[in-house]
């Protein structure tokens, strides 16, 4: 697996990885991590991660993390 890039957020960490034909794209905020696969063959190239990477997608992201967190408070609560 190999590193693309990192790219800077302030609210989440992204990194991109190269692999088996794939791109992913991983998003992390504390203990919580999302990650994307994508083809390499859907791409014409990499320049394409950026578009995909647009503050509206970051920003779903970032709320799927919210839910993420308050689905594993409930759950915990229940222990």
């Amino acid at each position: 697996m190999r590193v693309v890039k990192e790219i800077p957020h302030p609210e989440c960490k992204i990194t991109i990885f190269q692999w088996n034909n794939r791109y992913l794209i991983k998003l992390e905020v504390g203990p919580f991590e999302q990650t994307f696969k994508i083809d390499q063959t859907d791409l014409s190239s990499e320049e394409d991660l950026n578009k995909i990477l647009s503050e509206e997608f970051i920003g779903e992201a970032i709320a799927r993390f919210a839910d993420m967190s308050r689905s594993l408070a409930d759950a915990t609560d229940q222990i």
